[in-house]
């Protein structure tokens, strides 16, 4: 079983971002880190979380994060529950385009919200195209096949359960994310 990889910074361990996302923001910690350690009793909020590279670096107790894409999302929440992928990841042509296939099945069933569209969801974004995530106009996941020589798939997210226990997820528009006046938004 592949285990998860830590970053260390500031003599902690963090995990990294679990999908590559297109405008992660993992280069921006080391200025949101100071303005962000006088507020670390406030809740974080995210309307556009993507990988959660801004609140896995951060490491707040508490967050809302929110973004627009439901698959994303769905990983996400099961990313919280320490989600442990049995699915074959290779990188491989022939497996990606079958679980490519496999993933716009579950998604045109309307069972894109179980463990089996999270697991796969990742092997297609650590596999895909430059870890895109793209839908055709009838709503397939289309990506083409990506161009690695390697890839380290992680298959054991236990280590995301505990850091990620009090942390709240939203799919939706960023303009109906519930937010109060004491948060700390970074958008």
């Amino acid at each position: 079983m592949a285990k998860l990889e830590l970053e260390r910074a500031e003599g902690t361990a963090r995990p990294r971002p679990p999908v590559k996302w297109a405008g992660g923001k993992r280069w921006l910690l080391p200025c949101l880190a100071p303005l962000w350690a006088d507020h670390g009793r406030r809740r974080l909020v995210e309307p556009f979380c993507g990988g959660l590279a801004v609140a896995l670096g951060l490491a707040p107790k508490r967050a809302l994060l929110n973004d627009v894409n439901p698959h994303l999302m769905n990983f996400l929440t099961w990313l919280r529950t320490g989600l442990d992928i049995d699915l074959e990841m290779a990188n491989d042509r022939s497996l990606y385009y079958a679980h490519r296939a496999r993933f716009n099945e579950l998604v045109a069933q309307g069972l894109s919200h179980d463990r089996e569209a999270a697991a796969l969801f990742y092997y297609l974004n650590r596999t895909g195209y430059n870890g895109l995530c793209r839908f055709n106009k009838s709503g397939q996941f289309n990506v083409p096949f990506g161009r690695y020589t390697a890839i380290n798939y992680t298959t054991d997210f236990s280590a995301y359960r505990a850091i990620l226990a009090e942390w709240d997820f939203a799919c939706g528009d960023f303009e109906d994310v519930h937010m109060v006046d004491d948060d700390f938004v970074y958008a």
